[in-house]
C-alpha cells in the first residue's frame, strides 16, 4: 500500500482555508432578539408581562437574546433589600428563556448611587458591582456564525447623585484591543443601554434642542471612530423607550423600544410593549419591532 505524504505547506493552506470558512458569516443565516428596558418589578403585573414577552421570543426561536439594560425597575435609589429582590426576580423569570441570554447593564442596575438609597460606598455591591456579582463583567464580546457582538457599559457615575452616558478610558482600551484581534471585514454589532446617537430631543422637544449627557453617550464620536477601519454594521440602543433607526456611514443605530413600554402602564409615545427581532443572512440583516400583545390589566 502506497503512503501519501501531505507537504507541510499544503497542510497550512488547508488549515487556513478551514479557519477562513469558519470565520465567514454563514449564508443560511440566523436570528437574534434585542429586548431592552424591561424594568421588572413585582408591581403592575410586570412579571406576567415579561413572561409573555419571553413566551413570544421562545415561539420565534432566535439563536440568542441580547438584553439592552434596565432589566429591573430600579437599584439607583433603593435599599439593598429592594434592589436585591428585583435582581432575584429578574434571574428567576429569565430562566424561562429557551436560548442563551447576553445581558447589557443599564443605569437602573447600578445600586445606591442616589443619596436617598442610604447605601454606603463601601458596600460590596455598591454601584456597578451589584450587576457584576450577578452577571459577570459589564462589557464583553462573543461571536456567532461569523459575526462579532460587543456588549458595552455606557453608564458613568458622576459621584454627584447622578449618572451620564460615557465609555470610560479603561473600556476604550479594551475596545482597541478587541479590534486589534478582529478581522477588518468581520461584521460587528454593539449593544449599549444609553444611545450613541438619537433624534429624541429634536423629535419630541424641538429641532434645535440638544441631547443631555444622561440621554446620550457624550464621547460617542470618539468611540464610533475607533471602528472606522472595521465593519461595524449595527448598534443596538435602549434607554429612550422609543423606536428609531438612524443610518449613518453604513451603520444602523437602532433604538429598540421597551419591553415595559411606559413602565408597564401602556404604550409610550405611541410605542407598544415590544422588542426587536434581527434576521441575519451573510453580511446583511433586516429587523422588525415585535409587539408581543401585552394588554395592561385594569388594576394597573
Amino acid at each position: 500500500m502506497k503512503k501519501f505524504v501531505v507537504p507541510g505547506i499544503l497542510l497550512i493552506v488547508i488549515a487556513s482555508l478551514i479557519l477562513i470558512q469558519c470565520e465567514q458569516p454563514k449564508e443560511e443565516g440566523f436570528s437574534f432578539v434585542f429586548m431592552t428596558d424591561i424594568h421588572l418589578q413585582p408591581e403592575r403585573n410586570a412579571p406576567e408581562g415579561f413572561k409573555q414577552a419571553i413566551d413570544t421570543v421562545n415561539e420565534l426561536k432566535p439563536d440568542f437574546v441580547i438584553t439592552g439594560g434596565d432589566l429591573i425597575m430600579d437599584a439607583l435609589g433603593q435599599s439593598y433589600g429592594r434592589a436585591d429582590s428585583l435582581y432575584k426576580l429578574y434571574a428567576d423569570v429569565a430562566k424561562n428563556f429557551n436560548m442563551p441570554v447576553y445581558n447589557t447593564m443599564g443605569n437602573h442596575e447600578i445600586y445606591g448611587i442616589y443619596e436617598k438609597s442610604g447605601a454606603e460606598i463601601t458596600h460590596p455591591e455598591y454601584g456597578e458591582k451589584m450587576f457584576e456579582v450577578r452577571f459577570g463583567k459589564s462589557y464583553y464580546a462573543f461571536e456567532h456564525e461569523g459575526w462579532k457582538f460587543m456588549i458595552i457599559n455606557s453608564i458613568e457615575d458622576t459621584k454627584k447623585d447622578g449618572y451620564i452616558g460615557k465609555i470610560d478610558d479603561k473600556q476604550i482600551e479594551w475596545i482597541k484591543q478587541e479590534l486589534e484581534k478582529t478581522d477588518t471585514t468581520q461584521p460587528i454589532v454593539l449593544s449599549t443601554h444609553i444611545p450613541f446617537f438619537t433624534a429624541f430631543m429634536q423629535k419630541y422637544y424641538g429641532s434645535t434642542r440638544a441631547n443631555d449627557s444622561s440621554l446620550v453617550i457624550y464621547n460617542a464620536k470618539e468611540v464610533v471612530d475607533l471602528f472606522e477601519n472595521h465593519n461595524l454594521k449595527l448598534v443596538l440602543q435602549g434607554h429612550l423607550h422609543t423606536v428609531e433607526d438612524i443610518f449613518i456611514d453604513d451603520i444602523h443605530f437602532i433604538t429598540g423600544g421597551a419591553v415595559s413600554a411606559a413602565w408597564w402602564r401602556g404604550a409610550n409615545r405611541g410605542f407598544e410593549e415590544g422588542f426587536v427581532l434581527v434576521n441575519v443572512k451573510g453580511e446583511e440583516f433586516d429587523w422588525e419591532y415585535i409587539d408581543y400583545g401585552w394588554e395592561v390589566p385594569e388594576e394597573n
